[in-house]
Parts: structure tokens; C-alpha cells; sequence
């Protein structure tokens, strides 16, 4: 940072870093791996020279011989203060030395390397989630007590004992004289999907590798063939690669068709060609952690093979609109959009909006309550991941899934429409690890099916990305663990059976703490949506504002 040898104003320390590097020189054998995995390049080796003061013996030291100053050279290994090249704590250099004798560690000191990272005027954008000052203490969702326990319910239920599953709907569910009127008008009725209460939320063919996208498809598939477990995965905005459109595997994925409309030229070409119809389309209007903002792919991540799934040129960054151009109101969106994507696949497939946690959500869901294609509302609340953002909208923007969604629900509920659209909701669940008490809450709360997405990726494939700003650089594919990167040299470190194995070993353990949640409550046979009695919590003004018992 030094420039002609003299401090300029955007000289940094390794002291003003948010993370800093300790190197043990004694234990070092410069093997060099340290650098040679680094995601940024924040390590180089190098023959440094270092300064020393020789002193002759005592008795010899006179004016005519003073001590002497020796200059020796040294191999070894130097952080860069660059903030291009800032250490971002992901800890894969511990992970592969052969002598532990490096590791970063957070600075002691407030963080002052964020003054310096919007430098040539950009806004510093990034991926993961955003920064949480509370998330240590634990979120609204974490705070949720089940309390209606029945003391004298049948022994049976409880989960270890007997044998229930947990099924969720997707679709319009519309009373039978609504349905039998119109079957009787228009000779159908809406299709419904019945699926598992945890959906994995989109995350796209280009955001994440393809070690990692293959892996959580190989996942998902063995749940639903060999665990019989009806496991469903959105696509996000992207396409999917022609060889999933054209096998039978397609019935466990939902299709995404967003503002960018990325992909959907392959999906079209492949209509003709698909073994089975996708569980769902699913049109994004909103993601959570960044309402207001369209999607973003940034260069980086853009290869060869991202380019020709998405129709675009290699090597650009692929921005999406905040909102689908050709679509001016809720109204024309649904009359458009959604009735389109029926008549594509014949009206047999479910298509239903996701929207950001805002406080217009009820205007969007009360206009499909009017609406017979309308087969959900897919709520996004601001904890959500995301590949990559402004800071500043992750930040500042959006509105918690918990009331929002409670809003909604008992929107549904003045209107006696209460599950007739199902509400999924996701954003931030089990961001603590508490992904079935979570996920519980928010099906309490009015939620027919939970979705999440950041949670997969660090229980599956071990992302190391924090609330305390720790690595969070999937936006430029440098992904320490290949999870989200496009470069092969890293992807290739990501095995997808590995993957695929820890999907399963997720989804068996989600399933029986939810087992162990509902099965006190006396609900074996249905997931006990909307069942608010059963939750308190001990803050007043989250009860009032959720309409839950308050307890201390």
C-alpha cells in the first residue's frame, strides 16, 4: 500500500484488517499449500529481508568498533493489507497446513477496514446474509415457545412411537363447490402437489457450482425414491441444465422464471421433450435480503457452461431488473404471467409468485385471493441469503418473515380463505441451527411449507460464511469450499455424493425433531397450520404484534 516509499491516505495495516493471519514461523516447513489454497490471495511467500543488531563481546566494544547493524534474509509467508486482497477468515489455510501453524483470527479492535471498500466509487456489495449485531442472542423465531402440550394425549403419538408423516399441500385448494363449479364452466380444476413441509429454497445453476447443484439434486432424489419423502428444490433463476429437464427427476424440482428470464429459452426448447412436468413453476417478483433489488450473477461466475444455460455471453455480469418489465400491476402479472405458464404446461402444474417480506404483501395476496390460478404465495423474509447484494440493501430493507407472514395468514383468515392459498415462508430459518423449531414456528404462524436455502449449504457442504461478516464472498466465486464458486480448480475440491449424503442425513433429522415438536399437540395426522395457541413468547411486543401468548 506503500507508494514511492511514503504513507498515502488508503495505506492500511495488517492491524486495521477485520481479520488477521498468525504465522509461527519456528513450525513452518514452507511447504506453501497455505497460499496455494487461499480464495483471495491474501498470503504470498517470498525471501523478506530483516534487520538486526550484531554486538561484539564487551570488551572489544569501543568507539573504533561499535556494534553493527546486519541485514539477513528470511523465507516465509506475509499477509497483503490491500484491500483487494483483505483476508476474509474462511480459515482454509489452517485447514491444510501439515503443522498448524497458521490461523486467522478476528481483530480486537473495531473494525476499520469498512471505510475503505467502496473505493472507485462502488458500493461494497457481497453474498451470504446479512450482518446480524443480535444474532448471537438469537433471533424473533429462536425466542418461540411451544407451549400447548396435552398431558393426557395418547401415548402413541408421541413421535419416537409412532409412525406419521408430515405432508404439506401446494396448489390451490379450493372448497368442493367452488372446484365443482368450476370443473362444471371451464372443465378443470387447480392442480395440487403434495409435498414435504421443508422446501429447499432457490438457489440457481450458476450461483452455486456444479458440484454442489448436482449434489443437492442427487439429495433430493434419494429422499423421494428410496425414504419416500415427497422433497421438492426451486431452481432459482438460472434454467436447469438440459439433461435434469429431460429426465424423471424433473417432478421433484420447481422451476423459477425471473425478471432476467435467464435459462428459459433451454426450458421452452425442452417442453416437448420432458419425461414429466416439474413439481411447480414458481415466478420471482422479490428475494428477502435484497427487496427492491433484481438479481445479480457477477462476471466472475459466468463461464462457458453458465453462458450457454442462460443464452448470454461468457464472462458478463447477468443483472436482473427489480421487477418484470412487461408487468405494470399485480393485476396484469397474474392475468399474464401466471395463466400463462398453466396454458405451457397444459394447466397441470402449479405456478404461484414469490415476493419479498414487505408491507405490500397483502395487497399481492389479497389480489390472488381473487384468482383461481393463483397456487400459493411464496414470502421471502429479510434474513434470507443472497449470492450478492449492496450491503446496504441487505442491511436496511425488507420486513421479518414472522409478522409478516402472521400478517398475512390472518388476512386469509377475515377473508375465510385460511389455507385455501398456501403461504410459504423462508428467510433466515434456522440461520442459529434451529431449523425445526423454526421451521415449527412459522407453520404455527400460518406457513404451510417452510423453505430455506443458506442452512443446506452450511450443513451440507460446510459453509463457513457468519453473521459476523466471515467470508461472505460468494458474489465473486472464490467460495473456499467450491460451494458457490465456477472455477473447477475449486469445485473440484466439493465431492457431490458427500453432498447428496448430508441432504439425506438433514432432512432425517429435521423430520423427526418436527416430529418431536407436533406430535405433543395431539397432530398426527396434518401439520398444525395456523395453530397459534400453541406459541408464546417472553417479549410483550413481539406477542401483541404476532397475536401469541405473552410468558415470563
Amino acid at each position: 500500500m506503500l507508494s514511492n516509499g511514503f504513507i498515502t491516505p488508503s495505506s492500511l495495516s495488517v492491524k486495521d484488517l477485520p481479520w488477521q493471519i498468525r504465522w509461527e514461523k519456528d513450525k513452518c516447513t514452507l511447504c506453501g499449500r497455505c497460499a496455494a489454497v487461499c480464495p483471495v490471495h491474501t498470503l504470498e511467500l517470498g525471501v523478506f529481508r530483516k534487520r538486526m543488531v550484531s554486538t561484539p563481546d564487551l570488551s572489544h566494544l569501543t568507539p573504533a568498533n561499535p556494534p553493527a547493524t546486519v541485514y539477513q534474509t528470511y523465507h516465509g509467508v506475509r499477509q497483503k493489507t490491500d484491500p483487494a486482497y483483505a483476508c476474509v477468515g474462511c480459515a482454509t489455510c489452517s485447514l491444510v497446513c501439515p503443522n498448524d501453524c497458521i490461523m486467522p483470527f478476528r481483530t480486537d479492535e473495531a473494525d476499520k477496514f469498512r471505510f475503505h471498500l467502496n473505493r472507485g466509487g462502488q458500493a461494497r456489495n457481497r453474498g451470504g446474509r446479512r450482518n446480524a449485531p443480535d444474532a448471537a442472542q438469537g433471533g424473533l423465531l429462536d425466542q418461540i415457545k411451544f407451549t400447548r402440550i396435552s398431558m393426557l394425549t395418547d401415548p402413541a403419538l408421541d413421535a419416537g412411537r409412532h409412525e406419521f408423516e408430515l405432508r404439506s399441500l401446494l396448489g390451490r385448494i379450493l372448497p368442493p363447490e367452488e372446484s365443482l363449479k368450476l370443473f362444471h364452466e371451464q372443465g378443470w380444476t387447480p392442480p395440487v402437489r403434495e409435498i414435504y413441509p421443508l422446501l429447499i429454497g432457490g438457489m440457481s445453476f450458476g450461483a452455486l457450482s456444479p458440484n454442489m447443484w448436482e449434489g443437492i439434486q442427487m439429495g433430493v432424489s434419494y429422499l423421494n425414491e428410496e425414504m419416500g419423502m415427497p422433497v421438492r428444490i426451486c431452481t432459482g433463476e438460472g434454467g436447469c441444465p438440459p439433461r435434469l429437464l429431460r429426465s424423471r427427476f424433473l417432478k421433484y424440482v420447481i422451476l423459477q422464471i425471473a425478471s432476467g428470464y435467464f435459462g428459459w429459452d433451454e426450458i421452452i426448447h425442452s417442453l416437448p421433450h420432458m419425461k414429466e412436468d416439474p413439481c411447480a413453476v414458481e415466478i420471482k417478483y422479490g428475494q428477502g435480503a435484497k427487496p427492491g433489488d433484481g438479481g445479480l450473477l457477477m462476471w466472475y461466475k459466468v463461464n462457458k457452461l453458465i453462458a450457454a444455460i442462460r443464452g448470454v455471453p461468457a464472462g458478463v455480469s447477468l443483472p436482473s431488473p427489480p421487477t418484470h418489465q412487461t408487468k405494470y400491476s399485480i393485476e396484469e402479472a397474474v392475468a399474464k404471467m401466471i395463466q400463462s405458464m398453466y396454458m405451457a404446461w397444459g394447466f397441470r402444474v402449479p405456478v404461484f409468485p414469490k415476493i419479498s417480506g414487505t408491507s405490500t404483501a397483502l395487497a399481492v395476496l389479497n389480489n390472488l385471493t381473487r384468482n383461481p390460478y393463483a397456487g400459493a404465495l411464496a414470502i421471502d423474509g429479510e434474513d434470507g441469503g443472497t449470492g450478492a447484494a449492496y450491503a446496504v440493501s441487505m442491511d436496511h430493507m425488507g420486513h421479518p418473515i414472522a409478522s409478516n407472514l402472521r400478517d398475512c395468514y390472518l388476512n386469509l383468515v377475515k377473508l375465510g380463505r385460511q389455507n385455501e392459498i398456501p403461504l410459504i415462508a423462508g428467510g433466515g430459518v434456522g440461520k442459529n441451527g434451529k431449523l425445526a423449531a423454526n421451521a415449527a414456528a412459522l407453520i404455527m404462524l400460518g406457513a404451510s411449507v417452510v423453505q430455506t436455502g443458506k442452512y443446506i449449504m452450511q450443513a451440507a457442504a460446510g459453509c463457513v460464511g457468519s453473521e459476523a461478516d466471515r467470508c461472505n464472498i460468494c458474489n465473486i466465486g472464490l467460495c473456499p469450499k467450491g460451494i458457490t464458486s465456477q472455477d473447477s480448480r475449486i469445485y473440484r475440491r466439493l465431492d457431490p455424493e458427500k453432498v447428496a449424503e448430508r441432504v439425506v442425513d438433514v432432512y432425517l433429522s429435521f423430520d423427526t425433531e418436527l416430529k418431536k415438536i407436533v406430535a405433543p399437540l395431539g397432530r398426527s395426522t396434518s401439520l398444525p397450520i395456523g395453530m397459534s395457541d400453541a406459541l408464546a413468547i417472553n417479549d410483550k411486543s413481539a406477542a401483541e404484534r404476532l397475536h401469541i401468548d405473552y410468558v415470563v
